[in-house]
């Protein structure tokens, strides 16, 4: 009897380990931003290992690491916004392309400054920080357009956008181009008479989208792979719009951050795309979606600022085909 429960026990480790082995491997990088948090809902819910996906992400905010890691095929998967997927040093032949949506903000990108500055014009031949090829960046870029004016009309400062708050202490600084919650915490800290946002995404609602950016060689060798994944990042989105709040409790540890900020930060920041979302900004065979125009949009501008080098053509940089077969509910 001992030896026949040793037996079952060694066939069940065994199998246990074969179907570990089994499971179609999808590796992420992607920045510190609460847009993606979808993932670990996802991880967490059993969603991704149900459908015999291995999926795990890790936080890198370096867009070039990012790039390296997915031309060495360390990684399968990249999510961030459009604008930074254009960034340098990405050609045309650089892996990766983009199969969904995950998010969009609306309030998470825009510029700090205090109560000197009245409108964006203000900034004309002042000091304005931002790190490069990050989306407030764009939002800078767009409002100055607005008004006649241009990135070269401002004496731009590079920094690194976790240091917001102390660049912010210093008053030579007239703005600064960041994101939450970054943002949020050097107005709250600051000591400045009037900090407050010159400007967000909500202001530019659609230009800052979150795509979803699979490698190229393993998208056409796994295709019903990354339909899988999609449809539990998906699921995921619809569980947060249903629990709001068991979501910001599961998510919190992985962030760093407590349940209540990330209720905060989602309720301010951003909005999660729903699979009809999704499709809408992808399109499908028979219709266009909505993101090829907001890419050539960014590109355009991520090319006037220097932040790429290469003009990418929307229709060779998303792919619809994978979300196209993601069942609707």
């Amino acid at each position: 009897m001992k030896k026949l429960a040793s037996i079952i026990a060694a066939t069940a480790i065994l199998s246990a380990h074969t179907a570990a082995n089994s499971a179609e491997q999808i590796r992420i990088l992607a920045p510190t931003w609460l847009g993606f948090a979808p993932v670990h809902v996802a991880i967490k819910n059993g969603c991704f290992e149900k459908r015999g996906l291995d999926v795990n992400i890790k936080f890198e905010d370096d867009l070039a690491n990012v790039m390296a890691a997915m031309a060495r095929g360390d990684i399968e998967v990249q999510m961030r916004s459009v604008g930074e997927y254009q960034g340098r040093p990405r050609d045309k032949d650089t892996p990766g392309i983009i199969i969904g949506t995950i998010d969009e903000s609306v309030g998470g990108d825009g510029v700090i400054t205090d109560e000197r500055i009245k409108s964006v014009a203000d900034l004309k031949g002042k000091t304005v920080a931002a790190e490069l090829n990050i989306p407030a960046r764009l939002l800078l870029q767009m409002a100055l357009k607005e008004a006649g004016l241009s990135l070269k009309d401002l004496q731009i400062k590079d920094i690194a956008t976790a240091d917001t708050a102390a660049v912010f202490a210093d008053e030579s600084i007239a703005a600064i181009a960041t994101y939450e919650p970054f943002m949020s915490q050097a107005i709250q800290y600051s000591s400045r008479p009037g900090a407050k946002q010159l400007l967000t995404s909500k202001d530019y609602r659609g230009l800052i989208v979150d795509a979803i950016i699979a490698r190229n060689d393993d998208l056409k060798a796994s295709p019903q792979k990354y339909a899988k994944f999609l449809t539990c990042i998906y699921e995921a989105v619809d569980f947060i719009k249903a629990d709001p709040e068991q979501f910001a409790e599961i998510v919190a540890p992985e962030f760093g951050l407590t349940p209540a900020e990330v209720s905060e930060v989602v309720k301010t920041s951003l909005s999660y795309n729903t699979l009809a979302d999704a499709k809408a900004y992808m399109g499908d065979a028979a219709t266009a979606g909505s993101l090829p125009k907001i890419f050539d949009t960014v590109m355009d501008l991520n090319l006037e600022n220097g932040a790429a080098d290469t003009k990418l053509v929307a229709k060779d940089q998303i792919d619809n085909s994978i979300i196209s077969q993601v069942p609707t509910k």
